[in-house]
């Protein structure tokens, strides 16, 4: 796809601001002038941008002895409110994975002592996650920490460019292809 020559070509950035998608972006136009790479500027960046946060927010987790899974399902459980009780569909339809993978994370959970199971009133085959005391007590001091290491992770951009980044995101998401 070639860049719309009525399009602006983008900013020059000068050589102690560019970055390394900067000399990639800049190195494909040198190579292959009848391509537009410049999708690369976002698409690498966000790429990038995913795998450094997940780098520092599995440090905080990992303080923890937790997975990013094992998280995400006790904080689900944990902003459900009480009794802090969800079914696994409910947990699955709530972290966006198989009903598969949140029983391999309830698994491990529930074998530290972090979460139960019982059966569902009405449904023998249907069961109920809910937070044990410790669990809740593990994942209070634990939100309240990853939220704390994610204000730093943002601590680049003033509030209202993480505004304007986060409409931006929420944007692209949504008008991505499914």
């Amino acid at each position: 796809m070639t860049q719309d020559p009525a399009e602006p070509a983008p900013a020059p950035v000068s050589p102690e601001d560019a970055d390394p998608l900067d000399r990639i972006v800049g190195q494909w136009r040198r190579e292959r002038p009848d391509l537009d790479p410049s999708p690369m500027h976002v698409v690498g960046r966000i790429s990038r941008l995913h795998w450094a946060l997940e780098e520092r927010l599995l440090r905080v987790f990992g303080r923890y002895d937790m997975g990013r899974g094992e998280f995400d399902v006790l904080a689900t459980l944990r902003r459900s409110g009480a009794p802090f009780e969800l079914n696994a569909g409910e947990l699955s339809g709530s972290t966006m994975v198989t009903s598969g993978a949140v029983t391999k994370r309830v698994d491990r959970l529930e074998r530290a002592g972090l979460v139960t199971r019982r059966a569902a009133e009405g449904d023998a085959r249907g069961r109920l996650i809910r937070l044990t005391d410790r669990g809740r007590e593990l994942i209070d001091a634990l939100v309240g920490e990853h939220l704390h290491n994610e204000s730093n992770l943002l601590a680049g951009l003033t509030p209202d460019e993480q505004a304007t980044l986060t409409h931006l995101l929420r944007k692209l998401s949504r008008t991505l292809p499914d």
